[in-house]
């Protein structure tokens, strides 16, 4: 009486979305990745490259800070070891890649 009867409707075949309707499941995912390239990835690779640059570069008399805060002038370099001088007559062993920052010369005068 006051509910009126529900008849199942026979399914169409489904429509090939083609080429078209892949790509544009895909494009969100897609342009995700690429941003998620140039604001993550790219970055962190030319940092990492700079890091290696700045490390093949160290030479004695650099002014150099370490991953500890540690401020000095390197007096020896190695293939994996840097001496720093951290004050008058004292110096320290650091693994090159604690390295951090490269100072400009004349930053520390009281060495």
């Amino acid at each position: 009486m006051f509910i009126s009867n529900a008849y199942a409707q026979a399914a169409a075949p489904a429509a090939d979305p083609g080429l078209m309707g892949s790509l544009s499941t895909f494009l969100p995912l897609i342009l995700m990745f690429v941003v998620m390239y140039f604001l993550m990835i790219r970055p962190q690779q030319k940092r990492a490259k700079e890091q290696k640059a700045m490390m093949d570069a160290l030479a004695k008399g650099d002014e150099v800070i370490t991953a500890g805060g540690i401020l000095g002038k390197v007096s020896k370099v190695s293939d994996t070891y840097v001496t720093i001088e951290v004050a008058a007559n004292t110096e320290i062993t650091v693994q090159k890649h604690s390295i951090t920052t490269l100072l400009p010369k004349g930053t520390i005068k009281s060495l």
